[in-house]
């Protein structure tokens, strides 16, 4: 993966997602939406998941480098 992916994906995972879950949840809150808690549920495994795999990825990456 290039410099340029692992960085919008680092974006994503960092900043974007957290911000898109709480978003989500407060007008999801808001409009009394059935499984609202399921849904934050399933989101968050998403960016945990995605954090994990770049994670894994940048520790990869530093060892091929030394």
């Amino acid at each position: 993966m290039s410099n340029k992916v692992y960085d919008v994906l680092k974006w994503i995972t960092l900043v974007f997602m957290p911000a898109l879950i709480t978003l989500t949840g407060v007008i999801l809150n808001c409009f009394n939406v059935p499984n609202t808690d399921v849904i934050l549920t399933i989101m968050t495994a998403v960016e945990t998941f995605m954090g994990s795999l770049l994670g894994v990825s940048n520790i990869s990456y530093k060892k091929a480098n030394k």
